[in-house]
């Protein structure tokens, strides 16, 4: 029998996301409103938006998430360190981080894992998730990327960026919940539009879902 996941479970999963290019003041702060309002699990945000964010969300519960190398992941590994350092400094408490896909590609796992470790120091005391762009990964390439979280003490790998060529799948989540046992947990992101999107991906195995859509997928539940 599955579970009946109630509105109140759900916002406290979301990481409610605006990265879009045009999003402006606005936009933002309608963003850390809602946050407030739903109590989602943070506001993730580019780090321009850092600042402005934490300022919004002050006295609340409501983290700042920003990305890093985002949405590539080919910045070099010193300037995706800085920039969540400068972002943890404006106040963020999470980092969301693209991990070098031309590397994984090439079979550098080595690289991959020193690259996602830097992030990580430079981070704390935040937590880090790694996004390894699951759309462009082989099932092997997948399996590997996560076990270079696990061994760089991340918090999380995240499916997708929602800016390749697909988002995340039950399948994706189920694996990397596999590869990552208890170790790390699973944000699922990327083409999480409804209710029923978000627990397909909670019960495959995801402790946490990326979506702009929070609200929309909050208003389809009965509680």
């Amino acid at each position: 029998m599955k579970k009946k996941w109630t509105r109140s479970e759900i916002a406290s999963t979301i990481d409610h996301t605006l990265l879009k290019a045009t999003a402006d003041e606005k936009a933002i702060k309608t963003l850390c409103a809602e946050a407030k309002a739903y109590r989602f699990a943070t506001v993730c945000v580019n780090p321009g938006w850092v600042s402005l964010c934490a300022e919004e969300l002050k006295g609340s519960k409501v983290p700042v998430c920003a990305v890093v190398g985002f949405p590539l992941g080919a910045n070099d590994t010193r300037i995706k360190a800085e920039e969540a350092r400068q972002a943890v400094a404006q106040g963020a408490g999470e980092i969301d981080m693209v991990i070098n896909i031309g590397k994984a590609k090439s079979g550098d796992w080595d690289f991959v894992r020193n690259d996602i470790d830097a992030v990580v120091h430079a981070s704390k005391p935040a937590i880090v998730k790694v996004i390894i762009e699951t759309c462009y990964l082989t099932r092997e390439e997948k399996i590997l990327a996560c076990r270079a979280a696990v061994a760089a003490s991340a918090a999380f790998v995240k499916t997708s960026t929602g800016f390749g060529t697909g988002g995340a799948t039950v399948e994706d989540v189920v694996l990397i919940r596999q590869t990552v046992g208890e170790a790390l947990d699973v944000k699922a992101s990327g083409g999480i539009r409804t209710r029923i999107d978000a627990t397909a991906m909670l019960e495959a195995g995801a402790g946490r879902i990326g979506a702009s859509a929070g609200v929309a997928i909050l208003s389809e539940c009965e509680d």
